[in-house]
Formats: C-alpha cells, sequence, structure tokens
C-alpha cells in the first residue's frame, strides 16, 4: 500500500480547495451569464412586441381602423370592407340619372333665322317660308343684383281726439338700413351647408350683391338665423328621436375657442340633432337629453358610455366597425404559412350575414366556433396587440346578440353609417376652418347643421328651408 506524506497531502488539499473555488467561480460566473442571457431574451422579447405593434400602426387606415380615408397613404389597400360586385363603375343599367331637360314656358325665347341661302345665297331676311324649327334651351343665371325696398312708416293724425299714431313696420325692416331675410337665408346656407369661414363667405356675398359686407354683418345674419331655427325646431326632433324605434349615436372632436370639445350625434333616417358638450361620455348625453328618454334600439360603436343607457329595446352594435377590427387583427397574423385566423373566419360569416340576414343561425355557429378555437389554441401575440385581440374576442362572445340583432328586423340597420354621416359633416367644417371660436358660434352651426340636414332626409332643398325660417315660417318634420 502506497503511503503518501502529510506534506503531500495538505498540497494536494490545497489544489482541492482551489480547484473547488475556481468551479464556484465559473458556477457564479455562468449564473451571472444565464440572468444575462434572460435578461436579454426578454429584451428581445420586448424589442419584437414594440416592432409588432410600430408596423401595426404603420398598417393602420381607414381600412382597419377608424381612421379617415384622407389619412390614408398612396399605399393604402382598397378601403372597401365589400366583396367586389363584378360589376362595373359608374351608373348601372337602370339607373335614374338627373340631367338638365327642357321646359315647356321658357323665360325668354329667341328666334333665329339665316340671313341668306345657303345654296345660291339669295337674301333670307324677309323672305322664305320656316318649314321647321330646332329648340335648343340655355339655363343661365340673370346678372345678380339687391332689390331695395323702402318701408315708409306713416304716423297719421287721428280726425276724432287729435292723437298721432306711427305705422309698425314689418319684422324685416326694425332698423332703419339692413339686410333682408333672403340674404340671411343665402349667408347661412354658405356657413352652415358649404362650410365657408365667415370672411369669405362675406366676401362672396359682398361681390355678389355688389354692396358692402363685413364678416360681423354676416355673423349677426347668421346667428339671427339659428335662434330662430333653434327655438321652434329643436324641440320637436328631440321629441321625435326619443320616441323613433331605432337612433343612432356617435361622437368627434372639436376644436372650439382653442379648446378640445365634443360634438354628439344623435339621429335616424327621419330626423338630425348636433350639439356639443365639453364631455364625451354619459354626462353629455345626460346633458343633452334625449337618450335618457330614449326606449328604442340604440345602435352605436360599442363605445362602452352608450351601454350605460339601458333601453328597453336594446343595443345594435355597428358590424362596420367590427370588420375593421376584425381586419387589423388579420393583418397583424403573422402566423407562418398563412395560417387559420379566427378574425377572417368571423369577418366572412359578418359579411355573409350582412349580405342575406337569412344565414344568422350559420353566421353565429361560426363566429361562435372561431371564437372558442382562438381561445383554446390560437397563439396570440404577447403585448398592446394581444391584448386587443383578446379583447375583441371577448366582446365578441360576450354581445354577439347585439352584432347579429339587425337579422331580427328589418328596420334595424347592421352599421351606424347613419350617425357617422352626420358627423362627417362636422369633420369637414374644421378642417375647412380649423374649428370654432366661441361656443355660441358652435352652437348656431350645429343648430342650422341639424336643421338643414333633417330638411334633406325630407326632401326638402336646404336653400329653402332657410328661406322659409328667415321669412318667418320655419318648416318643421311632422309628428305622429
Amino acid at each position: 500500500m502506497t503511503v503518501f506524506s502529510a506534506e503531500f497531502v495538505h498540497e494536494l488539499l490545497a489544489r482541492v480547495d482551489a480547484l473547488t473555488k475556481k468551479v464556484e467561480s465559473l458556477e457564479l460566473q455562468l449564473a451571472a451569464s444565464s440572468a444575462r442571457v434572460l435578461e436579454l431574451e426578454a429584451k428581445v422579447a420586448e424589442l419584437e412586441a414594440e416592432n409588432r405593434e410600430l408596423k401595426a400602426a404603420a398598417r393602420l387606415s381607414s381600412r382597419n381602423s377608424s381612421l379617415p380615408p384622407s389619412k390614408d397613404g398612396p399605399g393604402a389597400p382598397p378601403r372597401s370592407q365589400r366583396r367586389p360586385s363584378g360589376r362595373k363603375p359608374g351608373g348601372q343599367a337602370g339607373h335614374e340619372g338627373v340631367t338638365l331637360a327642357m321646359v315647356a314656358e321658357p323665360d325668354d325665347v329667341q328666334e333665329h333665322r339665316p340671313s341668306s341661302c345657303g345654296s345660291c345665297e339669295h337674301p333670307l331676311a324677309g323672305d322664305g317660308v320656316v318649314v321647321g324649327v330646332e329648340r335648343r334651351q340655355v339655363f343661365d343665371l340673370p346678372e345678380v343684383a339687391v332689390r331695395v325696398t323702402e318701408h315708409r312708416l306713416m304716423s297719421v293724425v287721428c280726425p276724432g281726439c287729435q292723437a298721432v299714431t306711427k305705422a309698425s313696420g314689418p319684422a324685416c325692416a326694425s332698423r332703419q338700413v339692413q339686410y333682408g331675410p333672403g340674404v340671411a337665408a343665402v349667408a347661412s346656407y354658405l356657413v352652415s351647408y358649404q362650410h365657408l369661414p365667415y370672411q369669405r363667405a362675406a366676401d362672396l356675398l359682398s361681390d355678389l350683391l355688389g354692396t358692402p359686407m363685413s364678416a360681423g354683418t354676416l355673423v349677426a345674419l347668421h346667428e339671427g338665423l339659428a335662434q330662430t331655427i333653434r327655438g321652434e325646431f329643436e324641440p320637436v326632433a328631440a321629441d321625435l328621436i326619443a320616441a323613433a324605434p331605432v337612433a343612432h349615436v356617435d361622437e368627434t372632436g372639436f376644436k372650439i375657442g382653442g379648446a378640445l370639445q365634443w360634438v354628439h350625434s344623435i339621429s335616424t333616417p327621419t330626423i338630425t340633432w348636433l350639439a356639443r358638450h365639453a364631455r364625451r361620455g354619459k354626462d353629455a348625453t345626460d346633458h343633452i337629453g334625449i337618450l335618457p328618454r330614449f326606449t328604442g334600439i340604440l345602435v352605436h360603436d360599442a363605445w362602452a358610455p352608450y351601454d350605460k343607457h339601458h333601453t328597453a329595446a336594446g343595443h345594435q352594435l355597428c358590424c362596420a366597425h367590427l370588420l375593421r377590427e376584425l381586419q387589423a387583427v388579420t393583418d397583424n397574423h403573422d402566423h407562418p404559412g398563412g395560417a387559420w385566423c379566427w378574425a377572417e373566419q368571423v369577418a366572412h360569416a359578418i359579411r355573409a350575414v350582412i349580405a342575406d340576414r337569412g344565414r344568422e343561425p350559420e353566421a353565429r355557429r361560426l363566429i361562435t366556433a372561431a371564437i372558442h378555437t382562438a381561445m383554446r389554441s390560437d397563439p396570440d401575440i404577447n403585448g398592446k396587440l394581444g391584448k386587443k385581440s383578446a379583447a375583441l374576442r371577448k366582446r365578441l362572445a360576450a354581445r354577439i346578440d347585439d352584432y347579429l340583432r339587425f337579422t331580427t328586423d328589418p328596420a334595424i340597420p347592421a352599421t351606424n353609417n347613419e350617425a357617422e354621416q352626420q358627423i362627417r359633416m362636422v369633420k369637414i367644417k374644421a378642417k375647412i376652418t380649423g374649428g370654432m371660436r366661441t361656443a355660441t358660434g358652435a352652437d348656431h352651426f350645429l343648430t342650422l347643421r341639424s336643421y338643414l340636414a333633417t330638411a334633406r332626409k325630407h326632401a326638402i332643398r336646404p336653400l329653402d328651408a332657410l328661406r322659409t325660417a328667415a321669412h318667418g315660417n320655419t318648416w318643421l318634420p311632422a309628428t305622429p
């Protein structure tokens, strides 16, 4: 048996101890390296998620979000969510066109005779028998000129008591010199319907009428007519909307006095109501006062404050908004090989049931199956995109009846286009003028916009509606 000396054993133990310490040091380094790797992997995952979100933001357009078409870039895909119809663009066969047509009684007739024969050059000024007449009519505007009417208010001495009585003038002549109701109607039309700024509208009227027109004068005409219409039109319109079986709601930001406020649209197929408020949510709709009285079906874009109005008939959530949300999920679906996407299946079912309401059972089955399958197996991406996708699935699962309510009644539309169309006019005004300077001016604009949009729904020309109101006979929608 080999015998080691004490010195050798001590040396060996010292070497083992040194190696142990070195191993421990390497283990600490390895642990630190592993922690660093995990940290870097987490950072890479965070950057990948941020990259996906940035790419998703770059892909946003009016096709897959609520962005307006004006925000679409030159390379944006087609906006329409509808399937191609296969028809050529333009008017279709059987479409009733709109064009000028001859009138039976023209305002002026001018006869044109040839001065000489086209064959032998014999003079035809007074000779020759007329054997045919070709009629041509030119529709043109006469030169615009102001018609000045002077109202003379007579003061008459009573032959009985000798008292002097002065005649009272008409409502349109309350001052010594002023513009009449016809000018007020045109001024309001230019500002509220054609969205011209006050100064440009004043310049246009000055050029047309040949008389001075300041922006302040035009503002006074516009506001006076708006006040007249508000007192008569708004109570009737509010009652009609509150009693309607279906109403559409939407809201949009609007700069007033340099601060952001909100314009709320509450509309039916026959009535339009636009009102402003500093708040966007239920405080605003409660203050406006129509929705607390409304008991019909409320059509909206699933914004939470609208759900706080518990209407008796329920809600219809906008399928056009839903299709854009589903398109966003599909656009950001980065599974390899073009794998199945739950949002694409739901969008297909929604389009099919919009085209044919009788396919509701099939659509409901496809939507439910897609949601349940995605919840079990779809490897959703993390971050904001994943949360949005999960939130959309959760809302669809909980409110599928509200999305498909339109299949139960032909009077219920599948989309909220009615409210969005009214909001669009407000956005056009904001783009042209940059907003309104005062809350009073905004209120007057929205009153007239509501009145004119409602008149259009009843086939009444906007300028005619303003003229009747300016002459003291405000048009009002018929009540049941």
